[in-house]
C-alpha cells in the first residue's frame, strides 16, 4: 500500500450526499440493498414465491381457503407432535439428494436412486438377518454393504455412459426399475417372513437397530451420520482436488479433459458415490422402526423425487441442498396435516414440488438462451 508524499492533500473518503463515499465506491447501505436485491430476485427464492402463487389459485379455484390451508400444513409439519417424524423424513431425503448431487456437479444425472435405495436396504436386511455379529459391528458392517451395493448398481451405468455414450440419466433410470423388482422378489421369496402374507422380513435382530436419539421413536443416529456426511461432502467439494475436478468437469468436459482430468474415472467415481448414498439411506431406513424391510416402504414416500427437486430448487449450489430438503420435507410431512384439518389432498404438495421444478427450468433455459445470444452477438 502507498502513501502520499509529504505535502499532498489525504484523499477526500467522506460520503457524498445520497450515501456514496467520494471515492466512487458503494456505501454500505447500498451494499446490503444490493445483496437483499439478489436474494429476493434469486431462481430460488422466485421459484418458491411462484409455486405458492400458483398453488394458491387452485386452492380459491376449487373453493379451499388458504388462510386455513397453509397454517395446517405447517402445524402437521411442525407442531402437535409432528417435528419428531419431520426430521425423521428429512433424514431420507436429505441423503438421497446427496445421491443426485454427488454426480450433479461432474454434470451427470442420477435418477436411479429408487433402485439404488432398495438394493442397499436388501443388502442390509440380508446381512442383518443371516450373518452373526457383535454389537456394534452389528450396525456398522450392514451399513456399509448397503452403501457398497448402491454404489455398485449405480456404477453400472458408468461404463455405458463412458463407453457406449448412453446418458447417465437414461442408464440409471432404466437400471433402477429392475433393481426395484429384484429387491421385491428377494423380500417376497429368499427373505419374507413366513406365515403373514405381507411382503416383508422378518425383525431384524436388536443388535442391529440403529439407536435412537434422546429416546425419540422415530429419530435416530442415521441424523448425525447424514449431517456428518453432508459436511464432509461439502468440504470435499470445495476444498479438495479432486472437488475442483469434478467441478471442472461439469462445467466442460473438454476443457478438462484437456487439462488432464480423468474425466471417464470421475464420472463413474461420482455416479458410484451417489449410489452410495442411496444405498446407506435404504440401510438406514431398515435398520430403523419398524426394523425391517418391507416391500415399498422405501420407494412409497418419494424421497429420490423430492430429492431431486430439493437439488433442483437449490440450483445445485451444495450448500443450498439442505435447505432445501428442509423447506421440501416440511412440504411433503405438512402436506398430510392439511389433508386432516382443511380438507385439501397431500397430493397438493406434489403440485408444489412439480411447479418448482418447472419454473426452476424455465429461468434456467432463459439464462441459456441468454448466454447464447450474447456469445453470438
Amino acid at each position: 500500500m502507498t502513501t502520499p508524499a509529504p505535502g499532498t492533500p489525504a484523499p477526500d473518503t467522506t460520503a457524498a450526499p445520497g450515501g456514496e463515499p467520494r471515492d466512487g465506491g458503494p456505501s454500505p447501505g447500498a451494499r446490503v440493498l444490493g445483496w437483499a436485491r439478489r436474494i429476493v430476485l434469486s431462481t430460488p427464492v422466485l421459484a418458491i414465491g411462484g409455486a405458492l402463487v400458483l398453488t394458491t389459485l387452485v386452492m380459491l379455484a376449487v373453493g379451499v381457503d388458504p388462510s386455513l390451508a397453509y397454517p395446517a400444513l405447517l402445524r402437521g409439519a411442525l407442531a402437535d407432535g409432528n417435528l419428531e417424524y419431520t426430521i425423521a423424513a428429512f433424514v431420507p431425503t436429505l441423503g438421497m439428494a446427496l445421491a443426485f448431487a454427488i454426480p450433479l456437479r461432474a454434470c451427470e444425472f442420477n435418477l436411479g436412486g429408487d433402485g439404488q435405495m432398495a438394493i442397499g436396504g436388501v443388502t442390509a436386511a440380508a446381512i442383518a438377518l443371516h450373518l452373526p455379529m457383535v454389537a456394534g459391528v452389528a450396525v456398522v458392517l450392514p451399513l456399509a454393504a448397503a452403501a457398497l451395493a448402491g454404489g455398485l448398481v449405480a456404477g453400472l451405468s458408468a461404463p455405458l455412459r463412458t463407453r457406449l455414450g448412453i446418458p447417465a440419466i437414461v442408464t440409471t433410470l432404466l437400471i433402477s426399475t429392475p433393481a426395484v423388482a429384484f429387491a421385491s422378489y428377494l423380500v417376497r421369496f429368499p427373505l419374507g417372513e413366513q406365515g403373514t402374507g405381507i411382503a416383508q422380513t422378518p425383525p431384524l435382530p436388536d443388535a442391529t437397530h440403529l439407536p435412537a436419539l434422546a429416546g425419540s421413536s422415530y429419530v435416530t443416529i442415521g441424523l448425525p451420520l447424514i449431517a456428518l456426511l453432508t459436511v464432509a461432502w461439502l468440504y470435499a467439494d470445495s476444498r479438495t482436488v479432486l472437488g475442483y475436478e469434478i467441478r471442472a468437469t461439469g462445467q466442460n468436459r473438454d476443457f478438462a479433459r484437456y487439462g488432464g482430468v480423468a474425466v471417464n474415472r470421475l464420472a463413474a467415481v461420482t455416479l458410484a458415490g451417489g449410489g452410495a448414498f442411496a444405498g446407506l439411506v435404504g440401510a438406514l431406513i431398515v435398520l430403523g422402526p419398524p426394523y425391517r424391510y418391507v416391500d415399498g416402504a422405501l420407494t412409497a414416500p418419494g424421497y429420490t423425487f423430492t430429492a431431486v427437486a430439493a437439488v433442483l430448487l437449490a440450483t445445485a449450489r451444495p450448500i443450498a441442498v439442505p435447505f432445501a430438503v428442509a423447506l421440501l420435507t416440511v412440504l411433503q410431512v405438512g402436506g398430510q396435516g392439511m389433508e386432516r384439518e382443511a380438507g385439501v389432498p397431500s397430493q397438493l404438495t406434489q403440485i408444489v414440488q412439480g411447479l418448482i421444478i418447472v419454473i426452476v427450468a424455465v429461468f434456467a433455459t432463459v439464462r441459456h438462451l441468454r448466454a447464447r445470444r450474447g456469445a453470438g452477438a
